[in-house]
């Protein structure tokens, strides 16, 4: 026979009221008592009813994860981390894939409305006002976007690029550019503001190159016009984009780092597979998958929702071997080099 609620409660010592806040609300249950609970069940082979629990407490135990494009390395390991970290506090995710598109986005925002206690949405690109008022049809919790009112997980990346331009600096680098990403990334406006103040105080001159879009075809599309740009140092939105880059520039004969230095954002795999290994800003995913988990269970966890939270994550420069100090002369020679 079916091992029951009251099973456990029995072979626990414990009421049956007590076993079943275990599983729909174990924060309100003693550390010992939750352990101890849950032991036998798992002794016993025990499995709550989602659907009977669902229409007892009103929640679905399943949340939703939004990513602008789940081919992106970038995104991977932080939908690992989030769905580790949720299975273990007893919740499924369900994960979409908007392929950078707004519309696809808000369609899904609504699609998990009746399905979800609540929805991670992953470097949006809604507008402000679209998502102050979706947030009202579901809670969610943003992840690398900002937003008055919202809580929010972000990585900061300004505080990357800022290491980014000064490594570049150090280097000797005095023109550099940057290639932004895709309009309406609120990550690419970041990057932009700190690299150009960057940039300024170490009295570098600094040329963007976009708006581009975040895959290796945006870098390869990009690379003659950095090659015209005639500058010797180049930070890139994100990895992908920098490592198209760097094969746009092979196909002109300019070699990075020897003729150009290149920097990337995000420490994805292929940054340390890539020839030569890229010198990237390495971003914490791992962490932010968790912490966005753990901030949307307390959102959720509670009928009044109280000041909206915010946790900022630290980024690392790593430098490997697409960063050199710039040869005399080299920006001219490039420039010359691309107007013949």
């Amino acid at each position: 026979m079916a091992v029951t609620i009251r099973d456990v409660a029995r072979a626990s010592g414990v009421h049956v009221s007590t076993v079943s806040r275990t599983f729909s609300a174990p924060h309100l249950v003693n550390a010992d008592t939750r352990n101890r609970v849950l032991a036998v069940a798992e002794q016993l082979g025990y499995r709550p009813n989602r659907a009977a629990r669902g229409l007892t407490t009103g929640r679905t135990h399943n949340l939703g994860l939004i990513v602008a494009d789940i081919a992106n390395p970038f995104f991977p390991p932080l939908i690992k981390a989030a769905q580790a970290h949720a299975r273990a506090r007893d919740y499924h995710v369900f994960v979409a894939d908007t392929d950078e598109d707004p519309r696809v986005e808000e369609e899904l925002i609504q699609a998990f409305t009746k399905q979800v206690d609540g929805v991670l949405l992953c470097a949006p690109r809604l507008g402000d006002r679209t998502l102050a008022r979706l947030r009202r049809q579901v809670p969610f919790v943003l992840v690398n976007r900002r937003l008055d009112g919202v809580p929010a997980v972000l990585m900061d990346v300004g505080h990357g690029a800022r290491l980014a331009v000064e490594h570049l600096a150090g280097l000797g680098h005095r023109r550099l550019a940057l290639l932004s990403g895709p309009e309406g990334s609120w990550n690419s406006g970041r990057i932009r503001e700190a690299a150009a103040d960057a940039a300024a105080a170490a009295g570098a001159e600094l040329t963007v190159i976009g708006p581009n879009s975040p895959t290796e075809q945006g870098g390869q599309i990009a690379a003659p016009e950095v090659a015209r740009a005639a500058v010797t140092g180049v930070l890139a939105y994100n990895d992908l984009v920098a490592i198209g880059l760097v094969e746009g520039l092979a196909e002109l004969g300019v070699r990075v780092p020897a003729d150009l230095s290149v920097v990337g954002v995000d420490d994805i795999m292929q940054a340390r597979l890539n020839r030569p290994k890229l010198t990237t800003v390495a971003m914490p995913t791992i962490a932010a998958g968790r912490t966005a988990v753990d901030m949307l269970l307390q959102l959720v966890g509670t009928d009044e929702p109280g000041p909206a939270a915010l946790t900022v994550l630290e980024t690392t420069l790593v430098v490997r071997e697409s960063t050199a100090a710039p040869v005399e002369g080299r920006a001219a020679r490039l420039s010359s080099r691309e107007a013949t």
